[in-house]
């Protein structure tokens, strides 16, 4: 997470923090702002008709993919390990690869993912710099042409 790491530098963090990782957790509003993320982004899922067939490969409940997705967020941008605490280690690519995931369906997950965070985060330095980054995270997640 260096990306993050350098943007959001000069903040001191918790000792139950990975040291690795940057502070973007706090700057952007903490546990509140990313649990806003994940509800908004499954919000966006659910609400959208070019979204359905992302939406129709994720398992019921909504709650508790959205609970899953608060957790890792909350970890990757720098706050407590949630998901890593629960789950062990993310392994996205892994945990993805049961999933037909080509571009359009990454498209389809940016599309909810950049909707969430303009709703939510409120500077537009921050909104394109995480936004920027979870874009190579979900491109990184496509395993079909």
């Amino acid at each position: 997470m260096n990306w993050l790491k350098k943007l959001f530098s000069n903040k001191a963090q918790p000792d139950d923090r990975d040291p690795n990782q940057s502070n973007a957790y706090d700057l952007i509003g903490g546990e509140k702002t990313i649990r806003l993320i994940a509800q908004n982004f499954y919000q966006q899922m659910q609400s959208r008709e070019d979204t359905q067939p992302l939406l129709a490969i994720h398992r019921a409940p909504i709650k508790d993919s959205q609970q899953k997705l608060f957790e890792f967020l909350s970890g990757w941008l720098g706050g407590p390990q949630l998901y890593q605490q629960k789950y062990g280690h993310p392994a996205l690519r892994a945990r993805h690869m049961p999933f037909d995931i080509d571009q359009t369906m990454v498209d389809q997950w940016l599309t909810c993912m950049e909707q969430a965070i303009a709703e939510v985060i409120k500077k537009p330095e921050h909104q394109q710099v995480i936004f920027q980054a979870v874009s190579q995270l979900a491109n990184n997640m496509r395993n079909k042409d």
